[in-house]
């Protein structure tokens, strides 16, 4: 069942950054539908969020998705190279958002083999946010697209992960957030190989 727009609109990202564990991201273009589980998301919490690109309540071209209603994608550009896939949460005017860091690949694996240029049982396919990106063909002109529509959109499936089966780390790359950086709000699901960087230093839940 695809997530309905009142799902996006919790104010709680923490929640949801847990919760869409186990959800299912599809894509189609040209036809062509791939889809993974959602094994490992990060929080950003709006304005009050130093590793946000809100944070400061800032406004620009690049970050006004962030400021719309719950159930839209905010991609943008990281280092010029990697493409980054973020749900926009929470209600119009409060920038919440969930970045996806990792899938595990499910429909579709065929084309995921051709835009990643290596097999689907290989962990780095979809391991870490500019990889899971790639491998479901999200580029730039996902930018602010409508997650209840079919070009890209979110299912459940019925896939639960027990609260012990949920890591609760810090975030990854965001030493410029000083004291939020160390934040326990990246999660992702214990032992899932395709998770980036399992060996960092968790904090259980």
């Amino acid at each position: 069942m695809k997530l309905p727009l009142s799902y996006y609109s919790n104010p709680d990202v923490l929640f949801l950054a847990k919760d869409l564990l186990g959800k299912v991201l599809f894509t189609e273009i040209n036809g062509d539908i791939t889809g993974g589980i959602i094994v490992e998301t990060e929080a950003y919490n709006g304005i009050y969020d130093k590793a946000s690109h809100a944070y400061g309540a800032r406004r620009t071209i690049r970050t006004e998705p962030l400021y719309s209603h719950g159930g839209i994608s905010y991609v943008y550009l990281c280092y010029g190279i990697h493409h980054l896939f973020n749900i926009v949460t929470s209600v119009e005017n409060e920038p919440h958002a969930v970045l996806i860091r990792a899938i595990e690949p499910l429909e579709g694996k065929e084309f995921m083999e051709l835009r990643r240029n290596m097999p689907a049982s290989k962990p780095a396919i979809s391991s870490g946010p500019g990889s899971a990106a790639k491998a479901l063909g999200i580029d730039r002109s996902f930018n602010k697209k409508d997650l209840t529509e079919n070009e890209i959109w979110i299912e459940d499936q019925g896939i639960r992960y027990n609260p012990e089966e949920i890591i609760a780390s810090p975030r990854i790359g965001v030493a410029y957030a000083q004291e939020d950086a160390l934040l326990p709000w990246r999660f992702f699901v214990k032992g899932n190989q395709y998770v980036s960087k399992p060996n960092k230093v968790i904090i259980p839940e």
